[in-house]
């Protein structure tokens, strides 16, 4: 694998397990939330695929630019 997608990759791993962590946190702190845990694990894959694709496209920008 690539350096470059292996990061976009990771990034996303880290956008969706954050997501699940706070919602995981406002559920043990303040109570229950409106949604099911199968729609927060959709959300979250959903928000892993925005965050890779952002990722891998600005990490190419930037190292482009030099600021790596």
């Amino acid at each position: 694998m690539r350096p470059r997608t292996k990061s976009g990759v990771l990034w996303g791993l880290v956008g969706a397990l954050t997501f699940l962590a706070l919602t995981q946190g406002y559920v043990l702190l303040v109570g229950p939330l409106p949604l099911s845990f199968l729609v927060r694990l959709g959300v979250a894959v959903v928000l892993g695929v925005v965050v890779a694709s952002a990722a891998y496209v600005t990490e190419y920008r930037v190292a482009r630019k030099g600021r790596t």
